[in-house]
């Protein structure tokens, strides 16, 4: 019933939302008598603070016309390269008609992004994909809305997300013959297993793997996020958090953990910053600092835009990550598409080099979790292994932001442009712990949730056009 509430609850504020950016407007009009009063500012400014806490947010766009690189403009176009029932790979194609940054386009590295499937939509990457196009050609993964998927598309299981992201990769090895990874905080585990178990087939791995701020061994350091997934029962999230989509949406029926909560629960980690910024947020907006407000806006167009997580993917999660630590035990088994049962096996991994990133101030994601990647991942030289602890940044500071941009991008670019011919297989350190052996195949075997859909072309926009 919460999910039902939550959306009556959302429809009988919409037109109070409406009226308040209605009466913003007209206290904020010169050319109405009632906006030259001595207090027309500060109405405006509480309807505008009014209209921004009752608003409901819609999915951001990526909106990145053009980057900059060398001082000269390129040209993006975003495109569909491949669509799953909870996923679309999205391409950033790059466009130049300048031969000589034309040239340099077509050999810079191919890198995957995995985006975080944990409540906020990939549009949260916006500045990273922003920086990394000045460099490379840039996919990203878009996780869907579960809301959004019909029951007919089947289940999302953790184990399906593992199946995308090897898909993703080959399709991007296919297209330029290899690639670069990068995921930021929840996907650092499901990457990790995906290039593990293409190791362990013999598959072509990812020439380097970059890890943000991810849960890699929850038992580190654990902040708030950790303790709450720990120091609670599966049947607890089970009972307590997933609730079905109601009738009004395309997946009616579907079990979910709605994106409400979660939200709920971003809040709720530090309320004080968030009532304080939107206080600011009306000083500025009575002082006419249009500047710092619209900053505000684009944060919490973004912040408070938030997804529904199908409830098997995120129990999964819970379970695998947070409760059992299976990747880091050794125990994490993966069901294929094709049905069979493969052991996660990190220390298969003797090609892909490995770069890992922290923030000092990180809070969901605490100090040695991502770190403890090359603990496991023993089959990698360790002069293709590099930790970066980024000093002052919290969880969003080394993926967007200042620090992002001036001090964590450039050692990304060259660690990725250092192993762009791909690192040679060299004898590791031998495996500190027992060697375990890959699970027995199973015949059961879970429907598959779809293959590649149709990929969606991309129109020119330039005479001149780089691979990318």
């Amino acid at each position: 019933m919460l999910y039902q509430i939550y959306e009556a609850q959302r429809s009988l504020m919409e037109p109070f939302a409406d009226f308040a950016q209605a009466a913003a407007k007209l206290y904020n009009n010169p050319a109405f008598p009632i906006a030259q009063g001595p207090m027309s500012q500060r109405m405006s400014a509480g309807y505008e603070l009014m209209y921004r806490l009752c608003k409901d947010y819609v999915k951001p766009q990526f909106d990145i016309k053009t980057v900059k690189a060398d001082g000269k403009d390129i040209v993006i176009h975003e495109a569909v390269a491949a669509n799953k029932p909870f996923c679309e790979l999205r391409r950033f194609k790059r466009f130049s008609d300048d031969p000589e940054l034309l040239g340099r386009m077509k050999d810079q590295p191919a890198v995957l992004i995995v985006a975080p499937l944990s409540g906020h939509y990939a549009t949260l990457l916006r500045d990273t994909v922003k920086a990394m196009l000045q460099d490379h050609k840039v996919y990203i993964t878009d996780w869907k809305n579960a809301r959004l998927v019909p029951l007919a598309e089947g289940e999302f299981h953790l184990d399906d997300y593992v199946n995308y992201v090897q898909d993703f990769i080959r399709l991007v090895q296919g297209q330029y013959g290899n690639c670069h990874v990068m995921s930021v905080c929840q996907p650092t585990v499901p990457v990790l297993a995906a290039v593990s178990l293409m190791a362990s087939r013999g598959e072509k791995t990812p020439l380097s793997m970059t890890m943000m701020g991810g849960p890699i061994d929850a038992r580190k350091s654990p902040t708030a996020v950790n303790n709450l997934a720990m120091n609670k029962s599966y049947e607890w999230f089970e009972n307590n958090v997933i609730y079905r989509v109601p009738p009004s949406f395309p997946g009616a029926g579907r079990r979910v953990y709605p994106g409400f909560l979660q939200h709920t629960g971003f809040v709720a980690m530090n309320p004080d910053r968030h009532v304080s910024s939107h206080y600011d947020y009306f000083k500025h907006l009575i002082q006419g600092d249009e500047a710092s407000a619209d900053a505000h806006r684009r944060f919490y167009d973004e912040y408070n835009a938030v997804l529904d997580m199908d409830a098997d993917y995120y129990l999964d999660t819970i379970r695998t990550v947070f409760q059992e630590f299976r990747l880091v035990h050794g125990t994490w088994d993966v069901r294929g598409e094709d049905g069979r049962i493969e052991r996660v096996r990190p220390q298969d991994i003797t090609t892909t080099a490995h770069l890992t990133i922290e923030g000092e101030l990180d809070d969901i994601s605490g100090s040695g979790q991502t770190e403890a990647a090359h603990g496991l991942c023993t089959g990698v030289p360790r002069s293709h292994q590099k930790h970066i602890e980024v000093e002052g940044a919290g969880h969003y500071g080394i993926f967007s932001g200042r620090r992002w941009r001036d001090v964590v991008y450039p050692q990304v670019r060259d660690f990725i442009l250092r192993f762009n011919e791909g690192p040679k297989p060299a004898k590791a350190t031998p495996v500190s712990a027992k060697a375990r052996p890959s699970a027995a195949k199973t015949p059961a075997a879970r429907p598959s949730r779809g293959g590649f859909g149709k990929a969606v072309p991309a129109k020119r926009r330039a005479p001149a056009r780089a691979k990318a």
